[in-house]
């Protein structure tokens, strides 16, 4: 099926979501899309549904009724009724939903499904019943009911352990984030120093760039500074309390002022659960709990140390809110001033490069490593890429290693250090030979690579040592392999 104009990228999740509704085997089959919101999940049902003549109901908050009430009157306008159906109960609703699929294969999309099951948390066994292998119109119906929410916990435990619906699927599709690349296309940006900052700010989510600023995006890279000030910290723009809501919208969280202190502190450069609690003031042992749950709820990653598995790093995995920590929170009363915001921007820039921008650009060096390095530039296929430290008894001090990587057997591929805004040099190499000699002493590194990540660009020293390392500029990272 053509993927629809309207959908940038996303051929992965068009091409599964039309295989799945359009699948011409008999019976009545269920699917489940998540993912967080503002990654257009929304926009691919409505457009699979437009394609195929799917029937497609959003919910919204409300009461049993309500909703009920809601889902008739939707469906009678997809089927042409003049009177809605008297849906009395989920059960009817379910079976008029599976009806819609008796004279062949049709998508039947449930966006929100959330908001239906906080009234009515018996709708997922209600749906298990209705879709159970023998049932008679299960059996007649091609429906391809697809429940979908951007309640990351909730949609996640539908298909999990003794949930109700646990093996009922035949599709669990996630929708992410665009990664690097992909957002500096859809953001329409070909310097790549300018993309490396707007996506340290906004990351990949593609609301981002066209609700949210009204199609603003950054003209060139003299432009970075007036987009941040017209944008982001701009009171004005819905961008600028956007890192706030993210946490708020997530009914797991209790103690929301608990969970911004540990944001804070990954921001921060705090990333281990040790640091983080000493950070906010807590015993470690309390942070376990808060940890788990922005993990659950995607705002959180954990990142194990490839060296050392019961050592992990915490990473922010939506940039605004690192962004917003690091720089909009501690100058939060200045903003509300808008004659004050540019000086912000000026007091914070320093922050930026060092707090933001930074750990921004080794995140997406490590990225590049997982994802776009060739064999012949690692000397094989990485299993883990990751961060670590090495200890240096010596010099009497530890060496930060920004990038690690490790094949399925454990040998050390290569490890790099990476700098957006120093121009790279010969002692960045020397140290790089350092660490790959203390390493020696506990592993094989006669074929590890040594990589310079730099935005910034390589002296003429380094340039000239290259046979000694793989030097990688910011085009390569969005480019090459």
């Amino acid at each position: 099926m053509h993927k629809p104009d309207a959908v940038f990228d996303r051929d992965f999740e068009w091409g599964e979501l039309a295989r799945f509704g359009t699948d011409p085997a008999p019976g009545a089959m269920l699917g489940i899309v998540s993912g967080r919101r503002r990654q257009g999940k929304t926009l691919l049902l409505q457009e699979l549904c437009a394609a195929t003549g799917g029937f497609y109901f959003c919910a919204t908050e409300a009461t049993d009724a309500d909703s009920l009430r809601l889902l008739a009157h939707a469906h009678a306008e997809h089927t042409g009724q003049r009177v809605p159906l008297a849906l009395s109960s989920w059960e009817q609703a379910v079976d008029a939903l599976l009806e819609l699929g008796l004279s062949g294969p049709v998508p039947v999309v449930v966006d929100e499904f959330p908001y239906l099951c906080k009234p009515a948390p018996a709708l997922p066994s209600i749906i298990q019943k209705a879709i159970a292998p023998r049932r008679d119109l299960r059996l007649r119906s091609r429906s391809r009911l697809i429940l979908c929410g951007s309640a990351i916990t909730f949609m996640g435990r539908l298909l999990s352990g003794s949930a109700p619906l646990r093996g009922r699927a035949g599709l669990d599709l996630t929708v992410p984030t665009f990664d690097p690349r992909t957002a500096a296309a859809f953001w329409g940006i070909a310097d790549w120093s300018l993309a490396v900052r707007v996506h340290a700010i906004v990351g990949g989510t593609p609301a981002y760039r066209t609700d949210f600023v009204r199609n603003d995006a950054p003209s060139e890279l003299a432009d970075f500074d007036d987009w941040v000030c017209r944008t982001v910290l701009n009171r004005a723009s819905p961008l600028h309390k956007e890192a706030r809501y993210l946490l708020a919208e997530e009914g797991t969280i209790r103690d929301p002022a608990l969970y911004h202190s540990v944001l804070a502190a990954i921001a921060a450069g705090h990333t281990t659960r040790g640091a983080i609690a000493t950070y906010i003031g807590r015993p470690a042992d309390t942070i376990s709990h808060p940890l788990t749950v922005l993990e659950d709820v995607g705002l959180v990653t954990r990142q194990a140390d490839p060296l050392r598995s019961a050592r992990s790093h915490y990473r922010i995995a939506e940039p605004l809110i690192t962004f917003y920590h690091a720089i909009m929170r501690p100058e939060w009363s200045r903003l509300e001033r808008p004659d004050a915001v540019r000086a912000v921007w000026t007091d914070a820039r320093q922050r930026f490069a060092s707090q933001v921008l930074g750990p921004h650009f080794e995140q997406l060096c490590r990225w590049w490593t997982a994802t776009h390095a060739s064999p012949d530039t690692l000397g094989g296929r990485p299993a883990r890429v990751g961060s670590t430290t090495v200890n240096d008894p010596g010099g009497r001090t530890r060496h930060e290693v920004d990038v690690i990587a490790l094949d399925p057997n454990g040998r050390i591929l290569a490890i790099g250090e990476a700098k957006f805004g120093t121009t790279m040099g010969i002692s960045h190499l020397q140290r790089l030979h350092r660490i790959r000699d203390l390493l020696a002493a506990n592993h094989d590194v006669t074929d590890t690579r040594l990589l310079c990540f730099s935005a910034a660009g390589f002296a003429a020293e380094l340039t000239a040592a290259s046979p000694g390392a793989t030097l990688v500029d910011i085009s390569r990272l969005y480019t090459g392999s």
